[in-house]
């Protein structure tokens, strides 16, 4: 016999799934109106197949794959909709042929828009400034693109044989590392590793924030995750300059982890001196061996509860996904915020809804719209995850939104101020940004 009360309670269930996930119309066309500011991008320049500075750890330099990327990764209906939208071309696969096509389509669109170009894409997604996370700026990217330069280079200034043989991507990553780190010695007048640790403060980190501060950066990025813990316990100078000193053989790795945690957090206070904000890759990262426990937000709590610290603004890149709840209590603090930035690439609108929720509902002031836009997959470059990133985004906010005034968590008067503040007015503040022209 049918259960009525079952019956009628299932009904209720996928019938307020489904309407949850049908984003209230007129806020979708609101939300759709804001020039967005993109909190985190990797902007590749025109000769993207030469271009290294897009990251300072590449994924596409790690050792081959042997499992599948994540399946939204790979070829979709969103990158299909992403090539008409931009470059007005169908294509029904990711094959070789019809990928030629789509690069002839695509250099046709560089030729036509020229210096412009990389303008152009963010008009077709409606974003007004994307902060790019770059080793250097380049001249095609003018006054819609704001620098933020990475330091976890500066971490690791000894001996990381160690490190190196955990396994086959810490090998490359760390390569990357130190490569980027000569980069810095050489641009500050340094032919090798100061002796002592205050004349690598003074000579090295110190003289590379300020250069970067000057050059215009906003903020600054570590991705640490990829070569170790978050977990930035504190540490005193005494202890640090004695495990510096050691530099004729490969410390000890807790020995080593000490210094780690001084310069960590030197550099935050720095940075907060020079106002600029802390960026930290959060959650998963790329790569078969890569740590996802030791990039859990939480492991950050001693460095963000940090008094000395408090004049620095810390953005958790990424949510924290998988550990995106953490993000909710982390946020609450004054000087921490997060964005949803891979997020809106790896899970559909209705998914990015649930994560985002829980976060507009403490402080929606601290979050902020983000893509991770960069190279995927094949047929989802720069360009494309800008344009799928910012839609799916868009939508995602448009179905929490909704929810939260559908459940009485915010008026309707309120409901278009968190919006603006979640796609622009947060990121405009935090950063002291001007719109662009």
């Amino acid at each position: 016999m049918l259960n009525r009360p079952l019956l009628l309670l299932t009904t209720l269930y996928f019938g307020a799934v489904c309407w949850a996930q049908q984003p209230d119309p007129a806020l979708s066309s609101y939300i759709d109106s804001i020039r967005a500011i993109d909190n985190h991008a990797h902007v590749m320049a025109f000769s993207s197949a030469d271009d290294k500075g897009y990251d300072q750890l590449r994924c596409d330099e790690l050792p081959p794959a042997t499992t599948l990327p994540p399946a939204n990764l790979r070829f979709s209906p969103d990158i299909q909709a992403a090539w008409k939208a931009l470059y007005d071309f169908s294509g029904s696969s990711a094959s070789d042929e019809v990928l030629a096509a789509l690069k002839a389509r695509k250099d046709a669109a560089r030729k036509k828009y020229g210096d412009q170009y990389h303008d152009w894409v963010l008009q077709q997604a409606g974003i007004d400034i994307v902060l790019a996370n770059r080793l250097a700026m380049t001249p095609e990217l003018g006054a819609h693109f704001r620098w933020v330069p990475y330091e976890d280079a500066l971490l690791f200034p000894l001996d990381n044989s160690a490190a190196k043989s955990l396994n086959p991507d810490r090998r490359a990553l760390f390569t990357m590392a130190e490569q980027l780190l000569k980069r810095y010695l050489q641009m500050t007048g340094v032919n090798a590793i100061p002796p002592t640790l205050d004349e690598y403060l003074a000579k090295v980190v110190t003289p590379t924030l300020e250069r970067q501060a000057r050059q215009g950066a906003v903020a600054i990025k570590f991705e640490a995750a990829y070569l170790r813990s978050l977990n930035f316990q504190p540490a005193d100078k005494k202890s640090a300059s004695a495990v510096y000193a050691r530099l004729t053989y490969a410390p000890e790795a807790p020995d080593y982890t000490i210094l780690q945690n001084y310069l960590f957090r030197y550099i935050a206070a720095e940075a907060g001196r020079l106002r600029l904000a802390v960026h930290i890759h959060t959650g998963s990262g790329c790569g078969e061996f890569f740590d996802d426990s030791g990039s859990d937000p939480m492991l950050l709590s001693s460095a963000l509860n940090d008094p000395a610290l408090r004049q620095t603004n810390f953005v958790l890149l990424h949510g924290g996904s998988p550990f995106n709840r953490h993000i909710v209590s982390l946020i609450a603090k004054p000087n921490v915020y997060t964005d949803m930035s891979v997020l809106e690439l790896m899970f559909s609108p209705a998914e990015l809804a649930r994560i985002l929720r829980p976060w507009l509902e403490i402080m929606p002031e601290h979050v902020m719209f983000g893509t991770d836009a960069g190279s995927f997959s094949p047929g989802a470059d720069w360009e494309e995850t800008t344009w799928m990133g910012t839609r799916n985004a868009r939508r995602a906010l448009a179905i929490a939104l909704t929810g939260m005034v559908a459940d009485r968590n915010i008026t309707t008067a309120r409901v278009k101020e968190i919006a603006d503040q979640v796609l622009r007015r947060n990121a405009l503040e935090l950063y002291r940004l001007k719109p662009a022209p």
